[in-house]
């Protein structure tokens, strides 16, 4: 059976979610849509705003989806797909001030939701006036920039160029890895918003080989007790970690690269034992490492404590094979997770 994709469609209040969500419904792509969407308040006025379309809309209100009506929107979900109505994808509004990490995680821990469905991307709204307003006063905001594998950054007629570029900058900070778009009014090319597979890491690597940046050396000698290594023994490495600061909110990203081969079972180990002791602060990760004796590319990624990985398609000849690792979150220690990463090298 076909899974069904699914677009998160988050962003602070006011960004303009559902001009865009209005826009994607009418928009001419030849799809249909199942649309769910959650307002925080008793009153649902969302639904009113949407254009008349044949879309299959369901509402939940009075609580906000990344908390306490998540249960509502599995059975939400499971009652449209058990259904079996005529529809080419959901996309799901969160409310303005929804974390978007708990509803991706909804269709990772749900086995019925991972055989019918998967993740295309979660768009963000981004209003270009009032961000640095946001990111200094809003955990969600950020939150959401964080999760985001694409960012629509709306309203940009409203501020100047230099600003803009400014706001951009700042956006790549908080999340390196999700393409920005420039909009006025929510209006963006469909094609560069629908069925991108922006959460499927192998289809952006198979579009975007360097999509995860250019390569930084992973330097580190401190032990990660994780790792069966000797922390007195290191590696060839060149350069060190990138590491973008952010001070807001704490969330910050981390970019580690290693022109050397992994022990696979190390880094299994090690990157399950990292994830279960520190998920909670990191957001996102994504991966990609030549393990030793396989001529296939592991890759992986994670949300929060839910992590996935699997061997892909075969390195190509003219590849660089070199490993690449990006995190986005919260209080990231640079000299541990290179030391880390070091201590799962092959031997």
């Amino acid at each position: 059976m076909e899974r069904i994709p699914v677009m998160v469609l988050t962003g602070y209040l006011g960004a303009g979610k559902t001009t865009l969500l209005n826009r994607i419904l009418s928009g001419d792509h030849g799809r249909r849509y199942a649309v769910i969407v959650n307002e925080f308040g008793e009153i649902g006025i969302d639904n009113e705003l949407i254009v008349g379309t044949e879309e299959e809309l369901f509402e939940m209100s009075n609580g906000c989806i990344c908390c306490t009506v998540r249960g509502d929107l599995v059975r939400t979900l499971h009652r449209l797909l058990e259904t079996g109505g005529s529809f080419d994808g959901i996309i799901i509004e969160t409310t303005g001030i929804a974390d978007p990490g708990p509803v991706v995680q909804t269709f990772f821990v749900d086995h019925f939701l991972q055989a019918r469905t998967f993740v295309d991307s979660v768009t963000t709204v981004v209003d270009a006036k009032h961000i640095g307003l946001r990111l200094a006063d809003s955990a969600e905001a950020v939150e959401q920039i964080a999760f985001a594998d694409q960012i629509v950054l709306n309203k940009t007629e409203l501020v100047a160029e230099d600003e803009l570029r400014t706001i951009e900058a700042r956006l790549r900070k908080l999340n390196p890895l999700a393409p920005i778009h420039r909009a006025q009014r929510a209006e963006v090319a469909l094609d560069r918003l629908l069925e991108r597979r922006g959460f499927d890491l192998q289809h952006i690597l198979s579009l975007e080989p360097d999509f995860l940046g250019p390569a930084h050396g992973g330097a580190g000698h401190v032990h990660d007790e994780q790792c069966d290594h000797d922390h007195d023994h290191e590696q060839g490495h060149d350069g060190d970690a990138h590491h973008d600061h952010v001070h807001d909110d704490g969330i910050s990203s981390v970019s580690l690269s290693a022109e050397v081969p992994f022990d696979g079972a190390k880094l299994s180990d090690w990157l399950n034992a990292l994830v279960a002791a520190s998920g909670r602060d990191i957001l996102r990760a994504k991966g990609i490492f030549e393990v030793k004796g396989e001529s296939r590319r592991l890759v992986f990624q994670s949300v929060h404590m839910l992590l996935e990985g699997d061997f892909q398609r075969e390195w190509r000849p003219e590849e660089a094979r070199h490993s690449r690792l990006v995190f986005i979150g919260r209080n990231l220690d640079v000299e541990a997770l290179q030391s880390g990463l070091a201590a799962c090298e092959a031997a």
